[in-house]
């Protein structure tokens, strides 16, 4: 079974997408979405997608429609802060594989269903999904390219591109750093000194709105900074570098 482990904070935009299309997926699965406080409308959309709160009731809701094998969905809260959301998520989960989802993020079609059938090879440890961003915007369309050549070369896999891991790999490896910013890098650091993570197509698709918002070549310019951060090991950049965009 797959566990889908969901971040999630103040994301009313974009969730509503990304659940309707997580539940249109076949397979064997439970999806957790760990809320970090929010205080928009993001609880109130998660439950109407039938999850049910774990602080009131452990139990977990199942739903056999939409020709699915088995999905159980339930929510639990957490501090903010995606380390902290994705490792309370790891810890209720039962699935063989943990699948961290980024709320913004859409999985490609039959997804679930092919880790599914990759549980029984004990060769492959993890992985993740090469990434593009919703819409047309040749921008987007280039950051996009960059990230996967970068990912390919580097085998580091950012947040947004559904990183998959077993979960006994995750707990030796100590889940998430606690730490503010690029968990993500420095988990998949520890990652591929004991595994080498594959890289799956067709792509995720990641919601261009933050992008757009804080404007393309801003964001440009910030992913080319990341980039370099962690390939030439610069500086740690400021937290204000990675402030919220909703």
């Amino acid at each position: 079974m797959i566990s889908v482990v969901m971040p999630a904070y103040n994301e009313e935009k974009a969730l509503p997408n990304t659940l309707c299309a997580l539940f249109t997926q076949q397979g064997d699965y439970e999806v957790i979405v760990v809320d970090g406080g929010s205080t928009d409308r993001t609880l109130p959309i998660v439950e109407s997608f039938g999850f049910i709160d774990s602080a009131s009731d452990v139990s977990r809701s199942s739903d056999t429609s939409r020709n699915t094998l088995h999905v159980s969905r339930f929510t639990i809260h957490a501090p903010k802060g995606r380390a902290s959301q994705m490792n309370v998520g790891a810890k209720q989960a039962t699935g063989e594989w943990l699948l961290f989802l980024h709320a913004d993020t859409i999985l490609p079609l039959g997804a679930i269903q092919r880790l599914n059938e990759m549980e029984a090879d004990q060769t492959i440890q993890a992985g993740g999904f090469m990434h593009q961003f919703s819409g047309d915007d040749w921008r987007l369309t280039l950051i996009s390219f960059l990230d996967n050549f970068r990912c390919v070369r580097s085998r580091i896999i950012y947040g947004d591109q559904a990183l998959f891991v077993r979960r006994a790999l995750f707990e030796r490896l100590g889940g998430f750093p606690n730490q503010p910013i690029l968990e993500d890098v420095a988990f998949c650091e520890r990652l591929i000194a004991v595994t080498n993570p594959i890289l799956l197509s067709p792509s995720v698709v990641t919601d261009a709105r933050k992008f757009l918002k804080m404007g393309v070549w801003r964001s440009f310019l910030r992913v080319l900074l990341i980039i370099l951060h962690v390939e030439f090991r610069l500086p740690v950049l400021p937290r204000a570098f990675f402030q919220d965009v909703r």
